[in-house]
């Protein structure tokens, strides 16, 4: 039974909920669950539910960390797959040998010149990378206090690489990933259609075969982004169970893999999903971090003081936190959706609101009910509309590592306080930048966050995508 607590058996898409006392139930299975809080495993239902490179880094153990003495957290993940007492490997057995042989092909060729050369050329000439570490002089000026003290905005512009988002460096290397492990098949989800845009646009640089889920209702509000994808040669499969939005994109992704694992591979979009997703994902968005240390350095000879970015999965929060993980003054601060609010009932802030529980493959913080039945969340942001999140981020929240945070619809369009001051819309008037709304609720915490910071504080906030994909959801709520 000890097997089976880290590759549950059956629908891959499960929530474990908080009623028993000392076992789980998975499709009459037995799970115990040693060491961590307990509960039942229940399945959603079938039909819902220095060019700088981006090599794995190598993780600093406790044990040399003291040798070095340097603080560092420990392997993260451990060689289970685990953060803690987050992540793990529960997915149906049909997997388990696609996930072991994705592993071994991700340690084997991170050591790989040939194949790290490749991707960074790659990476450098198509992508468009190293994306700028920007100031934002005008965005600064308007959180300067009245005595002229206040801190230092800069904006790590992820939304410059091609495709306009910080998702294509995952897409690109794990395409390549795919191509070294004969894999001519690619899928993905997507839920605000970056990360779909990001497959379709590699699948068409490398000649591959590929098909992206889409819940209907994020088809319909990311019209756009659904035509590029079209456009550039994907196959789009609308998904119309549960909300209809990423959480079901998702199971019908993972569905899909477990019918055709043998020729398809699962380009999965978040640091979510079953070990080694959320360490391989991480690992080829740490770009975003190692480039900020380097121009922070250059810029102003020294550290961020505080990084933001929003979460929803987590990867482009996970991308420039993981760099500064070990680096404890320096403040990690993500941003979740609160939706119509944290009372409402209709929300995505997960690590906010939370249980644990386990769903796509990974223990995580969960939006569930008291019977482990996954809440449908809620926000105006199609890429931040999930109920869980990377298993990392849950494990940072735990030890006190990260901060989260979380911001409304209203907030995210109209600000905090001042009433007209619009956050989507003030990028876009004070620097020529119009940001994606998941950035959007990012720049909305500016405005609780920067008057408690001293003068000269050093802010670095992850700009993760473009704001063109949204024009059309803005429309609906913004008087020009």
């Amino acid at each position: 039974m000890a097997a089976l607590a880290n590759s549950a058996i059956g629908n891959p898409i499960v929530g474990l909920a908080k009623s028993s006392p000392s076992s789980s139930a998975f499709l009459g299975v037995r799970i115990h669950l040693r060491g961590e809080r307990s509960g039942r495993i229940a399945c959603a239902s079938p039909s819902s539910a220095l060019a700088v490179s981006c090599t794995m880094s190598g993780n600093v153990t406790a044990v040399e960390a003291e040798k070095n003495g340097k603080p560092g957290l420990g392997p993260r993940p451990d060689s289970f797959g685990r953060f803690g007492r987050f992540g793990g490997k529960y997915a149906p057995e049909t997997l388990m040998y696609a996930l072991f042989e994705l592993e071994e092909a991700f340690r084997a060729l991170s050591k790989d010149e040939d194949f790290q050369k490749e991707l960074d050329g790659i990476l450098r000439d198509y992508v468009g990378r190293e994306s700028p570490l920007y100031f934002a002089e005008r965005l600064t000026e308007h959180y300067r206090r009245y005595n002229g003290e206040g801190p230092h905005i800069y904006l790590k512009r992820e939304d410059l690489n091609h495709t306009g988002a910080h998702k294509i460096n995952n897409a690109v290397a794990q395409a390549l990933l795919a191509k070294r492990l004969g894999k001519k098949r690619i899928i993905a989800e997507t839920g605000a259609g970056q990360h779909g845009v990001a497959t379709a646009t590699v699948c068409a640089r490398f000649g591959l075969e590929c098909i992206v889920y889409m819940g209907a209702q994020d088809m319909e509000r990311q019209a756009l982004n659904v035509f590029r994808m079209r456009l550039l040669g994907a196959e789009v499969r609308g998904v119309h169970s549960g909300t209809a939005t990423l959480k079901d994109a998702t199971s019908e992704a993972i569905r899909d893999w477990a019918t055709n694992v043998e020729t398809t591979h699962y380009i999965l979009g978040s640091v979510a999903g079953p070990h080694p997703y959320p360490m391989l994902v991480r690992e080829f968005h740490a770009v975003i971090g190692k480039e900020t240390r380097k121009q922070a350095l250059e810029k102003w000879g020294g550290k961020p003081d505080v990084l933001v970015a929003c979460v929803g999965g987590g990867s482009n929060a996970m991308g420039l936190f993981h760099e500064f993980v070990d680096d404890t003054d320096v403040r990690l601060i993500g941003v979740e959706a609160a939706g119509f609010g944290l009372d409402s009932g209709k929300h995505a802030a997960t690590l906010t609101k939370g249980e644990v529980g386990v769903l796509h493959g990974a223990m995580s913080y969960l939006l569930q009910d008291d019977d482990g039945q996954i809440i449908e969340p809620h926000s105006i942001s199609a890429g931040l509309d999930y109920p869980g999140v990377g298993p990392e981020h849950s494990y940072l929240k735990d030890i006190g590592r990260a901060e989260y945070f979380s911001v409304t619809d209203e907030q995210a369009l109209e600000g905090f306080f001042t009433v007209g001051s619009i956050a989507f819309k003030r990028l876009s008037r004070l620097e020529g930048i119009i940001p994606a709304l998941e950035t959007s609720h990012a720049l909305a915490y500016l405005e609780e966050l920067c008057p408690t910071l001293p003068d000269g504080a050093k802010v670095v906030l992850n700009c993760s995508g473009r704001g063109d994909k949204d024009v059309h959801t803005a429309i609906k709520h913004l008087q020009l």
